[in-house]
């Protein structure tokens, strides 16, 4: 089967890659100026096919869909830092949304049988009720970021193309997810980084947090790659599945769980420039829509999940 991956280099892309390989034939998006470290082990063996693309222009979206003709298409590129969407809110919505449209109308016109996942997000949920929790699909969109609404953009777009055009398209709404490889402006990421640079001395011992009140619902990213192909092999096409892993828990607890794998010792500081101009207090996801359709569950604890990210960056020198 051949899949095409959008975004491959990205976090989420280059463990979407290494899982599929297993069994496929993998072709990956990369921008003239995508870092390739994390899929650099993939490409100096050969074992997927990178292409440039822009996906922001229907042209070169057009010719990748009519080269490749994929059976299976993963949705995974997007501007996807919610901080970055309050300072770009034009551009993160334009790039999300345009890019995603450019996709399915070229599946559209050159290879219809082609199944189509769409990366959404639990952002999507926005203000929650106490009443609500654990969050089902069926919960309101309340979106409280530039990105949210992005994504609820997307959302619709992937289900009025099912609606309109028959396209196979499956929206996965995925909560926190974390792992070796996520970037440095994530929480979990953050936190790890700074603990792995302050145990090497290029960090004071001093480290910097934003709101640790927020609940987050975290599930890891070797998890969320096996359960996007099951959206594709045994989800409703139109339909909508939370991905999560049932269970919350607060930043500051995070952050301990973190600062208990580590012998150094940790001030903590508050950095009013990590607050955001608002956000979401809790999202805990309720995944049984997607168990009773695909047998899912998450595998991974998030201790083995947290250890593996700090080592990750203890990894580098």
């Amino acid at each position: 089967m051949k899949v095409l991956i959008t975004g491959i280099s990205g976090f989420v892309g280059s463990h979407m890659a290494e899982y599929l390989l297993q069994e496929h034939d993998v072709v990956g998006t990369i921008r003239q100026r995508s870092r390739l470290d994390h899929i650099k082990h993939l490409k100096d063996l050969q074992l997927v096919d990178l292409v440039e693309c822009e996906l922001r222009d229907p042209f070169s979206v057009e010719a990748l869909i009519a080269s490749v003709k994929p059976d299976r298409i993963f949705h995974l590129a997007a501007q996807s830092f919610v901080p970055t969407s309050w300072n770009s809110p034009v551009d993160t919505i334009y790039n999300n949304a345009a890019s995603q449209i450019n996709i399915m109308e070229a599946v559209r016109r050159i290879k219809p049988d082609c199944k189509i996942q769409i990366a959404c997000s639990s952002e999507e949920y926005g203000h929650v009720e106490a009443y609500e929790v654990p969050i089902k699909e069926t919960n309101p969109l309340r979106p409280l970021s530039p990105y949210a609404v992005s994504k609820v953009t997307q959302e619709f777009l992937a289900y009025q193309y099912y609606k309109s055009y028959g396209l196979h398209t499956v929206i996965t709404r995925t909560f926190n997810h974390t792992g070796p490889r996520r970037g440095e402006n994530f929480v979990t990421s953050n936190f790890s980084k700074q603990i792995a640079d302050i145990e090497k001395g290029k960090q004071p011992p001093v480290l910097y947090v934003g709101n640790l009140q927020a609940k987050r619902d975290f599930t890891d990213v070797r998890d969320v790659v096996r359960a996007y192909w099951l959206a594709l092999e045994k989800g409703v096409p139109g339909e909508t599945y939370n991905i999560a892993s049932g269970s919350c828990i607060t930043i500051e607890e995070l952050l301990q769980k973190l600062l208990a794998l580590s012998k150094a010792k940790i001030e903590i500081k508050v950095d009013p420039a990590r607050l955001r101009p608002s956000d979401v207090e809790i999202l805990l996801g309720d995944y049984r829509k997607f168990h009773e359709t695909t047998g899912w569950k998450p595998e991974i604890p998030l201790d083995r999940t947290l250890s593996d990210l700090l080592n990750y960056w203890r990894s580098f020198p």
